[in-house]
Parts: C-alpha cells; structure tokens; sequence
C-alpha cells in the first residue's frame, strides 16, 4: 500500500512539473507575441515551479541513496538558488509592469492567454486535491505543501483569467499590467518562504 502510494505521488509530481513547463513556455510566447507582462510573469512563474518540482521528484526517486545530511545540504543549496531566481523575476515583471503602466502601453488581447489560464483554472484544482489526499494518506507534509503550492497557482490563474478578460472584452488593457505587479508580488513572497525555510520540502522516509 505505501509504495502503491509512493508511486502515485511521484507520478503526481511528473504530471505537476510537465504541465508547468507546457504552461510556461506557452504563456511565454503568447506573452512575447502580444506584449502581454501579465502573462509573461505568469509563463516565469511556471518556469520556476517545475525546477522547485524537480527536486521533489529527485528526493522521491533518490531518497535511499544519499545520507540525510547530503540530502538536506543538497537541498538548501537548490532552495536558496530558486529562492533568489524568485526575486529576479519579481524585479523583472515589476520593472516591466510599471513601465507599461507609465508609457501606457497597451499589450494586445490574446485569446490563447485566455485560453491557458482557462486550462490552469480546470486543471489545478484537480492535482491539488489529488495530490493532497495522497500527502495525507502517506503522512507527507512535503506532499500536502507542495499541493498547496498547486492550489495557489490556481488562484494565480484565476487573477490572470480576470486581466487577460477585461482587455480582451472589454479594451481594459490596465488590468494587464495591474496583473503583472501581483504576479511580481506572488514571485516576491515565494522568494521569501524559499529563503526563511531554506528548504522546497521535508519529504518523509518511509518504509519499504
């Protein structure tokens, strides 16, 4: 039953960081050929997320080959890295967000923004309830965490739907910016619990 389950939470994780990177290559590029800062924060939002993804799929395939001390200085090391890529990018979109806002420029609409962040809506609530039903049921806190993770991309999803919407809709290109100074502050706050934490998560050893 354990391994059953360790299984499935390792797939959970695969399934986790393909989608993100899908997602944030696609973002990237509708963000690029639209002008659109909102999306492109959202796009390096999902980059950074399949590398912190990544090194919980490490620490479940590989959790019996280091000792835990070479595991958790393995781990602090990628954590402060990750850490401080949050706040590069939180500069960059912010920096980007306000100079659209100033010089109003106005980004074009881009219905396939909307149609990734429609998808991310549909999709996110799915894994995360997934995913912490398995951190539950194995006693996971990292498992259960990183579902949160999940949920709170979500709600990022929902506020790029809103901007995306009201330019597309309504001609609010505004929203679009306004968006991307969020998503700057969401990248901030991430950067912040990755270096006050020192660590993505606290995977359990279970028993074979």
């Amino acid at each position: 039953m354990q391994r059953d389950l360790q299984t499935r939470a390792l797939w959970l994780s695969y399934a986790t960081v393909a989608y993100n990177i899908i997602e944030g290559v696609v973002a990237l590029l509708a963000g690029w050929l639209t002008g659109s800062i909102a999306l492109v924060g959202f796009g390096l939002d999902s980059a950074v997320e399949s590398l912190s993804g990544g090194v919980m799929i490490w620490r479940f395939r590989h959790r019996h080959e280091l000792t835990p001390a070479q595991e958790a200085q393995l781990e602090k090391r990628a954590t402060r890295l990750v850490g401080y890529t949050f706040f590069i990018l939180a500069a960059y979109v912010f920096y980007e967000s306000a100079e659209k806002l100033f010089w109003q420029e106005a980004p074009a609409p881009s219905l396939l923004g909307i149609i990734i962040a429609t998808l991310s809506l549909l999709i996110m609530p799915g894994l995360f309830y997934l995913k912490y039903q398995t951190g539950q049921a194995l006693g996971s806190m990292s498992l259960k965490a990183d579902a949160k993770q999940t949920l709170a991309c979500a709600f990022l999803s929902l506020a790029l739907l809103v901007g995306l919407g009201l330019n597309y809709f309504f001609g609010i290109w505004q929203a679009d910016p306004l968006i991307g100074l969020i998503i700057a502050m969401v990248l901030c706050r991430e950067g912040y619990e990755a270096l006050q934490k020192e660590k993505l998560c606290t995977c359990c050893r279970l028993p074979e």
